[in-house]
């Protein structure tokens, strides 16, 4: 009797963030996690020597950072509350360190400035025109 075993999409998902730190395409990664998955993740990133840092994410998830020491060390100087609660610039930074589209990253950026002075677009002097 043959047993299979199958491998959860979440810990598939980590095993191609791990090759693509491996092979250089990326520096750090930011692993978001079901907490069932975390013991089997943590064991994996510690096999291989990979740093890593820890933050809860809501009651069933874990956010698993990993990558570059020096890239961990500035994420625990940046990342001291929940994601959502990241200042616009704190936020442009965490994604620009994660390698998200930079432009992408400066839409983003800009929507969040605007909801949070109450600009919606039209202010004199500090909206670029689109072409």
């Amino acid at each position: 009797m043959t047993r299979t075993t199958t491998t959860p999409v979440e810990l598939k998902v980590l095993m191609n963030h791990i090759y693509e730190l491996h092979k250089g395409v990326r520096h750090m990664v930011l692993f978001t996690c079901n907490k069932k998955y975390s013991e089997q993740t943590i064991q994996r990133l510690e096999s291989q020597g990979i740093p890593y840092l820890l933050q809860p994410a809501g009651r069933q998830n874990q956010n698993i950072y990993f990558g570059r020491r020096e890239c961990l060390e500035a994420i625990r100087l940046i990342v001291t509350r929940p994601l959502n609660e990241l200042t616009p610039e704190e936020d442009f930074i965490l994604g620009a360190m994660l390698g998200y589209d930079i432009c992408a990253q400066c839409e983003r950026y800009c929507k969040r400035k605007q909801r949070k002075c109450g600009c919606d677009g039209t202010c004199d002097g500090h909206c670029i025109n689109k072409n």
